[in-house]
């Protein structure tokens, strides 16, 4: 019905069908393009016959030929059908009127949020001034992107991806309450309410949106959350199998179904998911992170390497990226490279930094006193420490920088506090032991602060 046309991979219609041709010209004087709804209408045709590359192909063009077309934009990002350098790359060759070149701006926060030092938050501020500054005098028309829930559930997006989970949930909260049908927003709202563990959150909205949309796959994955966030892992897997069997182009759902199965260390199966969404979605590089990640945990790095090399093509700018190839780096003894993977994950991360990047922080203090750096590493581990109070690693790093130093009354607290986290911890133990035997041989005395009863508790 929609006759045979070609299209390049860059989305160039290369031979155009004559009557698409004839209906542009009629169409003329009317808003919409004839021949993008055609090229978005063979886009969903190809995605039906599962040929997502054909449908990327026109999806692109669909866009290139008329970037009001938001719908086959909305296919390409909510499909993860382009990697982050292609996104940039379409955007760029969009060809937008003078009076509409505020979508550009709008479609830049719609891709993918990894930009450095609050890039996107700058964007949708300065989105929002550009339209409150109009000179328009309908009120109304100067206060449309003002509360856009579109451009909101933006700023939420962005929130969760710098792991600012409470602000994130809040936003997406007030958000539900002003429009309870916006499906994009509730994703993210889910996963907020996940990553803060507000399991009465998950189970109410689970309820809704099975009652609501019980044909949805976002209602089943709302139930696979819950049950993930309460430890029923099997019973999660159950729910997100169901979601990617009623849509098998629902990118989270598969992702959760891969970590359902690596929680529980089931490395086979998760692997299994994982490819899959890989295949499905080119354009997400998480699918090939967590693929790396679980080669690392049963210690095959030079596989974790090359996955999570390929990661870093698709996105070039997500931190963890770099922050696992620094572990990778780390366990195969290349410290120096290490040093240099976690200086690059810190350089991608918004400041200011939040407790989600700890972990980092301490790597690069373990790196660092691994090439006997230790007053930067400590500094590192004072650092972490700021973000999290509570660390056990942190303090057992620290306490051993202090006694490799010499050190040995810092070295004996830290080992007291680390203590007091874990009181059974065998490294703690017996590096206390020879701390304070070394600090006997040494003539020195030594008040220990905390008390012991805390450390036996």
């Amino acid at each position: 019905m929609l006759s045979d046309a070609e299209v390049d991979k860059h989305g160039k219609v290369t031979r155009k069908d004559s009557n698409v041709m004839c209906l542009d010209k009629d169409g003329e004087d009317r808003e919409i393009s004839i021949s993008a709804a055609i090229y978005f209408l063979r886009g969903k045709a190809y995605e039906a016959l599962e040929n997502r590359a054909q449908a990327c192909h026109w999806y692109k063009a669909a866009v290139q030929a008329d970037p009001l077309c938001y719908e086959a934009l909305e296919c390409l990002i909510d499909n993860q059908m382009l990697t982050c350098e292609e996104e940039r790359s379409l955007l760029s060759s969009l060809q937008f009127t003078p009076e509409d070149g505020w979508l550009s701006a709008f479609y830049s926060c719609l891709m993918k949020k990894y930009d450095n030092e609050n890039v996107l938050e700058e964007k949708i501020t300065e989105l929002e001034k550009e339209n409150c500054d109009n000179s328009s005098p309908d009120p109304c028309y100067t206060r449309t992107l003002k509360n856009n829930t579109d451009l909101l559930a933006c700023k939420a997006e962005y929130y969760h991806q710098c792991g600012e989970y409470q602000k994130c949930f809040e936003l997406t909260s007030v958000l539900l309450e002003r429009n309870p049908f916006h499906l994009k927003c509730t994703l993210v709202h889910l996963a907020a309410a996940m990553e803060l563990g507000h399991s009465n959150e998950l189970y109410f909205m689970a309820c809704n949106l099975v009652k609501d949309y019980p044909q949805k796959a976002l209602s089943w994955f709302a139930v696979g959350c819950y049950y993930y966030c309460i430890k029923k892992y099997d019973q999660s897997r159950r729910y997100f199998c169901k979601a990617t069997n009623l849509d098998g182009t629902f990118p989270p759902a598969w992702i959760g179904f891969g970590n359902a199965y690596a929680v529980q260390e089931e490395g086979d199966q998760a692997m299994a998911a994982f490819r899959t969404a890989a295949r499905l979605f080119p354009g997400c590089h998480l699918p090939t992170l967590y693929v790396g990640m679980e080669y690392m945990r049963t210690h095959n790095f030079k596989l974790a390497e090359q996955f999570l090399m390929q990661a870093k093509t698709i996105c070039t700018s997500d931190p963890l990226v770099y922050n696992e190839l620094g572990v990778v780096a780390y366990h195969t003894k290349e410290y120096q490279k290490a040093v240099r993977w976690f200086e690059e994950t810190l350089a991608h991360v918004p400041s200011p930094l939040c407790e989600m990047w700890e972990p980092t922080l301490v790597n690069m203090a373990h790196a660092l006193r691994k090439l006997k750096m230790y007053s930067e590493a400590i500094s590192y581990y004072e650092k972490a420490l700021a973000l999290s109070t509570r660390s056990l690693s942190t303090y057992a790093g620290l306490a051993y920088t202090y006694h490799l130093q010499d050190n040995l009354s810092a070295a004996i607290t830290c080992y007291h506090k680390a203590l007091w986290l874990k009181a059974d911890d065998q490294f703690c133990t017996e590096m206390l032991t020879l701390a304070l035997v070394d600090e006997a041989r040494s003539g020195t005395d030594h008040k220990v602060n905390t008390p012991m009863s805390k450390v036996h508790a």
